[in-house]
């Protein structure tokens, strides 16, 4: 039996529909095959498309929207570059959406920062949706690395831990040329036989 799940925000809803795969045992009102979705956006050009187009474009919205959130906002593309996302010149962001039908040009649609919103919400609705029943190939939430986050961070905050490092350095290496070198101990003996010769007995 065909179900379709649905999911609405201000700018754009989503839709997709499909069948309980019966070969692993779903039934109900579960989806375990896509067979077709599409997304209405306002004042825009509807989008429809299969399963891999629907993945295309969950693979370079979310994690750009993540990056965005952690201050690290950059270009990213699909797996498969069905889909690309970056920063607008003007502002907003730019969505590139290539079609796999021959001779059809690429669709750009600029969205700004509610619109991307509003888009990040009905594809995690779905991502999370329980009736969602096959697995998304997606890629996992990893912790940012050190180069993507280390913009954020002051310049006089970044250079103080090696500026310190370099006059800790330099104070013990001034401290170590300053100090007095201590004298070596005369050998035992030496003494009595210096004195015997300067002061001989009469």
């Amino acid at each position: 039996m065909k179900q379709t799940l649905r999911f609405d925000q201000i700018s754009c809803r989503l839709q997709v529909e499909g069948l309980p795969d019966v070969s692993t045992g779903q039934s109900g009102d579960g989806l375990g095959i896509i067979t077709g979705w599409s997304l209405q956006w306002a004042g825009r050009p509807e989008l429809e498309g299969k399963k891999e187009h629907l993945v295309a474009l969950m693979q370079a919205v979310l994690p750009y929207a993540r990056l965005l959130v952690s201050g690290a906002g950059r270009a990213l593309t699909s797996q498969g570059q069905e889909v690309d996302i970056a920063p607008a010149a003007g502002g907003g962001h730019q969505l590139l959406l290539r079609s796999s039908q021959p001779g059809t040009e690429p669709l750009r649609v600029v969205l700004d920062d509610a619109e991307l919103s509003d888009l990040v919400r009905v594809l995690d609705q779905l991502r999370l949706d329980s009736r969602l029943l096959l697995k998304l190939d997606l890629p996992d939430d990893r912790p940012l690395r050190g180069r993507e986050v280390s913009h954020r961070i002051p310049r006089r905050q970044r250079l103080a831990a090696p500026a310190a490092a370099v006059l800790a350095l330099a104070l013990s290496t001034a401290a170590s040329l300053l100090w007095p070198t201590p004298r070596p101990p005369a050998p035992a003996g030496q003494g009595l036989t210096q004195a015997g010769k300067l002061n001989p007995p009469r």
